[in-house]
């Protein structure tokens, strides 16, 4: 019962956290804090743990829930190379997440309860191997991000939360009618049997089925054309919700996209195969050219985001052992190295109230420490070699070099603004706690890339199985 005491530890703390009195709701924060470190502990033990050496699911827990009489719906869930690194990422930014938010005081009880919630939903997509439950999970982050951006978010939040339901809700209705086709056609939800099925026969076309599923996915990743969500998203949120946003719930779109898409479908997936590469390769040309033109730093990270997630669809899309793991690497990759930046500027905002590039500049001077992590973060994005950014994305370091030194250039360096003279780094310990366990991370994952790629593999030669490679 592994799994399910990790998955629902933190909901347990949103629960604990509407208990609170009143008068003790400044305490959420430690709650919040102590539910998201023992999520974190866990996963760390459960990756250590993990048999890099057995094919198949780990720590599976399966039940019967709901009998409907043609087949029954069952709480299962597992984790095999694919999910549980992304398992250990959701809960690592979950902590990063609360620690950033420690300065939230308006309404504390009901913000860190709506982040415990969506640590729940996010975990239980990577783990849940029935197709129904998978779904119910993929919908239950909705409620709880839509709260976080619209009650705690800045600028035109209510326009930027509704819009980003609205686009996950209408890719979650293509979603579900894939998911109940491939259902009534098999006869079971079960993920498992599903990659193993032959679909002599379907109540749709099987291309028809593996587009409803792909848009959902796509759009959650995102990949253009329906990426217009993201940065709006992101310009409006707190920063632990950028966090969570930009270093999680864009991976959902990846992993659905592995795990459902190509998986289930190889045949399909190989005969669009080239769509993937076109569409990825769309992406991150749109997303780097886009990102030259933002003035505003958190849009600008949004859409070098796009990019990077383009990145995942174009190693998805060579349907091989190199680019799968490639794409499952650039996933974590990107999670921690997006997360230290919108950690930084968030910080950086708090500060100065703003996040106009023109506006900023000299802060070097003034805050030497959030400065260097900045830098940092930018190196990383670029693919600086040493850095996880480099394992994955060492084909586009030369095109990406100018756009992250440009912009780092101009926001920390650059001519000294005598404005932001009175600042300083204030040193908390939580923002350095953050700062400097996602660097340590990034380097981790950068000089020693097997402690990963060995778990990812025997999940790769699962798929690679299915296509027939």
């Amino acid at each position: 019962m592994e799994l399910t005491v990790l998955v629902f530890l933190p909901a347990v703390a949103a629960v604990l956290i509407l208990l609170l009195p009143r008068q003790y709701e400044q305490h959420a924060k430690w709650v919040a804090l102590a539910g998201s470190l023992a999520a974190l502990v866990l996963s760390i033990w459960l990756f250590f743990d993990f048999s890099i050496h057995q094919a198949g699911f780990q720590y599976v827990v399966q039940r019967d829930w709901v009998d409907i009489g043609s087949f029954n719906l069952q709480y299962y869930m597992g984790v095999d190379g694919l999910s549980l690194p992304l398992v250990v990422l959701t809960t690592f930014l979950t902590v990063a997440s609360v620690l950033v938010s420690f300065s939230v005081t308006m309404r504390p009880r009901a913000y860190y309860a709506c982040l415990m919630v969506l640590a729940t939903s996010v975990l239980g997509v990577f783990c849940a191997l029935d197709f129904l439950l998978f779904f119910l999970f993929w919908e239950l982050e909705l409620f709880p991000m839509f709260l976080l951006i619209a009650v705690w978010g800045s600028g035109r939040k209510e326009y930027s939360a509704t819009k980003f339901v609205l686009f996950t809700i209408a890719g979650s209705a293509f979603m579900l009618v894939g998911i109940l086709a491939l259902a009534f056609s098999q006869g079971t939800f079960d993920i498992v049997k599903l990659g193993h099925a032959n679909f002599a026969s379907t109540i749709i076309p099987l291309s028809w089925i593996f587009f409803f599923l792909l848009v959902g996915f796509a759009v959650k990743l995102p990949v253009v054309p329906l990426h217009t969500w993201l940065p709006d998203a992101h310009s409006d949120a707190p920063t632990a919700v950028s966090v969570m946003l930009a270093g999680v719930l864009l991976k959902m779109g990846g992993y659905g996209i592995l795990r459902m898409c190509v998986t289930i479908m190889p045949a399909v997936a190989t005969h669009y195969s080239i769509w993937f590469a076109a569409i990825g390769a769309s992406s991150v040309l749109y997303g780097a050219f886009i990102t030259l033109r933002q003035k505003d730093l958190k849009r600008l990270i949004a859409y070098s985001s796009v990019s990077h997630m383009g990145i995942v669809l174009l190693g998805i899309g060579a349907l091989g052992a190199t680019g799968i793991a490639g794409a499952e690497y650039q996933m974590l990759a990107h999670g921690l190295i997006t997360g230290l930046l919108f950690v930084m500027v968030g910080l950086m905002y708090e500060r100065t109230h703003t996040r106009d590039i023109a506006r900023l500049g000299g802060l070097a001077r003034q805050m030497p420490l959030i400065a260097t992590g900045m830098v940092f973060a930018g190196l990383a994005s670029l693919g600086l070699p040493a850095l996880a950014g480099f394992i994955a994305e060492i084909t586009v370091f030369l095109g990406t070099f100018q756009r992250y030194e440009w912009t780092m250039e101009r926001v920390v360096f650059g001519p000294v603004r005598h404005e932001w003279d009175s600042l300083t780094d204030q040193h908390h310990w939580w923002e350095h706690s953050v700062v400097l366990g996602l660097a340590g991370l990034v380097i981790l994952l950068g000089v020693y890339p097997g402690l990963m790629m060995d778990m990812i593999q025997p999940a790769v030669s699962t798929i690679m199985l299915r296509i027939g490679s």
